[in-house]
C-alpha cells in the first residue's frame, strides 16, 4: 500500500525538475528574458556537455558486473515483440498495397517502434524510479539508458538511413534498374542520406558492366560526362520564416524577416543528437553531430531549407537517367510548386517531390527492385558509422562502459580532480535538460502540434501499449515483485528526445514524436503516479 509518506517522496524528487521545466517555458513565454539566440546557446550547451557528462556519470558508477539479466532480457523481449508486431502488420497491410504504397509502411514500423519502446529514461526514469522503489532501480534505469544509447538508437538510425536509402534509389532508379547497383561510394563530407544537404549521385558502368554509384555534394551544374547520370537536390525555400518557427506546424502569414540574433536553430533540444537543418551560425550542415563544426560559405540566404527535389528525366537506353535540377530562379517559387500554399509542417520538411506526370507513370511500375543485400548494407552502416561518431552521446557512452569495466575490474578510483570536474557539470545535467525542454515548450505554436486523434492513439501507445507488452514481457522472463513494477512504470514514461531529434532531420511524422515530447511530459507525471498507487495496491 502506498502511503501518503512515499507520494510525498516521489513529489519532491519530481517537481524540481517540472519546476526547472516551467521556469524556461515561462522565462520565453511570458517574461521575455531569453531571446531565441539565446535558447540555442543554453541548449547547445546541454547537447553538447550537460547531457553527455550526465550519462558518462551515471554509466562510470554502475557495476557492469552485477547487470540485472533477466531486468534486461524483459526490456529487450519487449521491444522486439513490438517490432515484430509492427512488422508483421506492415507486412500483411503491404500484400494489399500498390507497389509504390508498399514501401511506405517502413514509415509508419519506425514511428511505432519509436512511440512504443523509447522513452525518457535518463532524465525522468531515474529521478522517478529512484523516490518509488528505492536507490537500486538508479542501477537498473543506466543498464537500460546504455542499451538505449548503444543498441536501441543505432537500431532506429539504420532504420531512418535504409528507408532514405529506399527513398534514393526508388526514385532514381525505378523497376528493375537498382538491382544492377553492385557498389557505392559515399564521399567523406556526406553525413546523411536524409537528403537536408544538396548532393548528387554519378552513376557509370564499369569494365565488367558493373553499374557503380557515387554520392557526392552537388556542383552549381551537373557533369557533362556522357557516361555519368547525376541527380541533383535543389535546395528549396519553403518560407521566409525565422529560424525560430522551424519546429512550427503551422507557418503564419509571411511577416518582416528579424535580424540574425533573434533566430533559433533546428539543432535545441537535440541532446547531442543535432538535426541536420540549416542554421544562421554558418556551419555547413553536414557538421551536425559534431563537436567542431567547421565553418562554410553561402550563397543563398540562411534561412533557405534545402529540401530534396528528385527529378528523373525521361527513360534512356539500359534504364533511367536520372536528370541534374539546378536552383536556378525557382527557389523563390517553389512555395507554389508544392499544394499552392506555404506550410512548414513536420510532414514536409523532408518531402520527396515528384512531378505529376513522374507520380502517374510511378503507379503503373513493376514491383520496385533493390541492390544486393550486403551493397544496401554497406551503404548504411557507413553513413551510420559517420553519424554516430560525431554525436557526443556515443563517446560518453562508451567512455563510461569502458571506465565502469576497469575500474570495478581491477577496484581503480576515478583521481579526484577529474571526479570533481565530471561532477560539477553532471549535478546539472538533470536541471539543465528540463530546462531545456522548457525552452522548446515555449517556442512551439501548439503543444498538439499532431492533431487530437493521432495525439490520442499516441498517447495510447506511449502510455498503455508500452506498459502493456512490458508487463507480459517481465512475466514471460520470471521478473516479479518490486523490480516488476519498475519496468512496469519506466515503460510508461514520456517519450524520448533523440527519435523526435530524428523523425525531425528526417521529416518522418516529427509532428507526432513532438507531441509525445511536448505533451507526454505534462501528462506523464500523474499517469505513472497511478500506474504507482495500482501496482502498491
Amino acid at each position: 500500500m502506498i502511503t501518503w509518506e512515499d507520494f510525498y517522496t516521489v513529489m519532491c524528487a519530481m517537481i524540481p525538475l517540472y519546476f526547472a521545466m516551467f521556469l524556461a517555458y515561462g522565462s520565453v513565454k511570458w517574461w521575455k528574458i531569453f531571446t531565441p539566440e539565446q535558447c540555442s546557446g543554453i541548449n547547445r550547451f546541454v547537447a553538447t556537455f550537460a547531457v553527455p557528462v550526465l550519462s558518462f556519470h551515471f554509466i562510470s558508477h554502475n557495476n557492469p558486473y552485477q547487470m540485472d539479466s533477466r531486468f534486461i532480457l524483459a526490456d529487450t523481449l519487449s521491444k522486439l515483440l513490438v517490432l515484430m508486431a509492427i512488422s508483421l502488420w506492415a507486412a500483411l497491410s503491404a500484400a494489399f498495397a500498390s507497389p509504390r504504397r508498399r514501401g511506405r509502411r517502413l514509415d509508419w514500423v519506425i514511428t511505432l517502434f519509436s512511440v512504443g519502446t523509447l522513452p525518457n529514461t535518463l532524465v525522468m526514469g531515474i529521478p522517478l524510479l529512484r523516490a518509488m522503489y528505492g536507490d537500486f532501480t538508479q542501477s537498473l534505469m543506466v543498464q537500460l539508458v546504455v542499451l538505449q544509447c548503444i543498441i536501441w538508437y543505432t537500431l532506429l538510425l539504420f532504420l531512418f538511413e535504409y528507408r532514405a536509402a529506399t527513398l534514393l534509389i526508388e526514385d532514381q532508379f525505378p523497376g528493375a534498374a537498382a538491382a544492377a547497383i553492385t557498389k557505392f561510394e559515399i564521399d567523406g563530407d556526406i553525413i546523411s542520406l536524409d537528403g537536408r544537404d544538396p548532393i548528387q549521385a554519378e552513376s557509370e558502368i564499369d569494365a565488367d558492366g558493373r553499374l557503380r554509384v557515387r554520392i557526392r555534394r552537388s556542383t552549381s551544374s551537373a557533369p557533362g560526362s556522357g557516361m555519368s547520370s547525376s541527380l541533383g537536390i535543389t535546395p528549396r525555400r519553403l518560407s521566409n520564416v525565422s529560424g525560430a518557427e522551424i519546429f512550427s506546424v503551422n507557418t503564419p502569414a509571411r511577416q518582416p524577416q528579424p535580424a540574425l540574433a533573434e533566430q533559433l536553430t533546428v539543432r535545441d533540444i537535440t541532446f547531442g543528437y543535432r538535426s541536420a537543418s540549416p542554421h544562421p551560425s554558418g556551419y555547413a550542415s553536414s557538421d551536425a553531430y559534431s563537436l567542431q563544426p567547421t565553418p562554410r560559405a553561402s550563397n543563398f540566404n540562411e534561412l533557405e531549407i534545402c529540401t530534396p527535389v528528385w527529378v528523373r528525366s525521361p527513360a534512356v537506353a539500359g534504364g533511367v537517367k536520372p536528370a541534374w535540377e539546378g536552383c536556378g530562379g525557382r527557389c523563390g517559387q517553389v512555395d507554389k510548386d508544392v499544394g499552392g500554399e506555404k506550410d512548414l509542417s513536420f510532414r514536409s520538411t523532408s518531402k520527396f517531390v515528384v512531378r505529376k506526370e513522374d507520380e502517374i507513370e510511378m503507379d503503373g511500375e513493376t514491383e520496385q527492385e533493390m541492390p544486393a543485400a550486403l551493397v544496401m548494407l554497406r551503404l548504411i552502416l557507413t553513413v551510420v558509422g559517420r553519424k554516430l561518431s560525431r554525436n557526443p552521446n556515443t563517446y560518453s557512452s562508451i567512455l563510461g562502459l569502458l571506465w565502469s569495466l576497469i575500474s570495478f575490474k581491477w577496484d581503480i578510483s576515478m583521481p579526484s580532480l577529474l571526479k570533481e570536474s565530471i561532477k560539477i557539470i553532471s549535478d546539472a545535467g538533470l536541471g539543465m535538460a528540463m530546462f531545456s525542454l522548457g525552452l522548446f515548450m515555449a517556442l512551439q505554436p501548439r503543444i498538439v502540434a499532431c492533431g487530437p486523434k493521432m495525439a490520442a492513439i499516441s498517447m495510447a501507445i506511449r502510455f498503455l501499449s508500452g506498459p502493456t507488452v512490458m508487463s507480459a514481457a517481465s512475466m514471460a522472463v520470471g521478473l516479479r515483485g518490486v523490480r516488476l513494477h519498475t519496468a512496469i512504470v519506466q515503460a510508461a514514461l514520456p517519450q524520448g528526445i533523440v527519435p523526435f531529434v530524428f523523425a525531425r532531420e528526417y521529416g518522418l511524422h516529427p509532428d507526432i514524436l513532438s507531441t509525445g515530447v511536448i505533451f507526454g511530459m505534462l501528462v506523464s507525471l500523474p499517469v505513472t503516479l497511478l500506474y504507482y498507487i495500482l501496482l502498491g495496491l
